[in-house]
């Protein structure tokens, strides 16, 4: 978009969608940038059908311990990845995007919310910031057939519910006949720890331990936790469906409180002197206004 485009989207829709992503591996089949497509993909359908903005993406992102080594795993340290969202978070609302939606597509859900905490601690400016991770949206939609379902197995990673949803979103991008299965396992019985998103529900989260099974370079060279020759797009299809649906209602129900240029009220959001916050509200080129830079560098 040119910078016309955006002021006059801006008057239109102020609401933005940051597909949070990351570069890693996911097996001989799918795309190194699988989570990033995932996130972009479905962030453009919602565009097309409400009206927001698409940002650029998060191309790389933060990794758990177990992700070390994997050849395509671009790690990027937690406190590089940390302050890179900020910097996003604080670039994107001097520009006048103020409600901004993450959603990640990526396993680093842990993350996030301290880049959105932090922000917001370092600015104290009115907006509106949420972290969604695709797959907590419509965690019904997970089940395998045993327990109503479409799925044989449970959510890993480029699993066959992942390839699944790649091959619902961008088939283009696949190559099915390079698809490869291994076995998951872990070196405590099944119940403890969670698998992807916690979606279980079970007490210790997939990220909440180090030690209670294999680093994925020792145990799964092929870049797939699970059985990929098992996804098909249909088994996403409904699921899919709900997701597009949810985000959808969110972007509704957060612009019918708030409509374009409508904030969260200032003195609930903030205890810094209101003609600091109005000026930056006003944003940088509008007389008497300033940029959110003057209240602190996003370091």
């Amino acid at each position: 978009m040119t910078w016309g485009e955006v002021e006059k989207r801006l008057k239109e829709n102020d609401i933005i969608i940051v597909p949070v992503g990351s570069t890693e591996a996911h097996g001989p089949h799918a795309p190194l940038g699988e989570d990033t497509f995932l996130v972009t993909r479905m962030a453009e359908l919602v565009a097309l059908k409400v009206g927001c903005t698409v940002a650029q993406p998060i191309w790389y992102g933060s990794h758990p311990y177990h992700h070390m080594g994997m050849p395509g795993t671009i790690v990027v340290p937690e406190e590089i990845f940390l302050g890179q969202l900020r910097a996003v978070i604080a670039g994107l609302w001097d520009m006048g995007f103020r409600k901004q939606i993450l959603l990640n597509g990526h396993g680093q859900e842990y993350v996030i919310p301290t880049a959105i905490h932090q922000f917001a601690k370092r600015y104290q400016v009115p907006g509106i910031f949420v972290n969604l991770n695709w797959y907590h949206a419509i965690p019904e939609h997970f089940k395998t057939k045993e327990e109503g379902g479409s799925y044989e197995t449970h959510f890993i990673h480029s699993d066959e519910v992942e390839t699944s949803w790649c091959l619902a979103l961008f088939p283009e991008l696949m190559d099915m006949e390079a698809a490869v299965d291994t076995k998951p396992r872990g070196y405590l019985p099944e119940g403890h720890v969670d698998k992807a998103g916690n979606l279980l529900q079970r007490t210790i989260a997939w990220y909440g331990h180090v030690g209670l099974g294999p680093i994925e370079v020792a145990a799964y060279p092929e870049g797939v936790v699970g059985q990929a020759t098992l996804g098909e797009a249909a088994k996403a299809q409904k699921g899919l469906e709900a997701l597009l649906d949810y985000v959808v209602r969110l972007h509704d129900d957060i612009r019918a409180a708030f409509p374009p240029g409508k904030l969260p009220p200032m003195e609930e959001m903030t205890q810094r002197p209101k003609e600091e916050i109005e000026a930056v509200i006003k944003g940088p080129l509008a007389e008497g206004g300033r940029s959110i830079y003057t209240l602190g560098y996003p370091t």
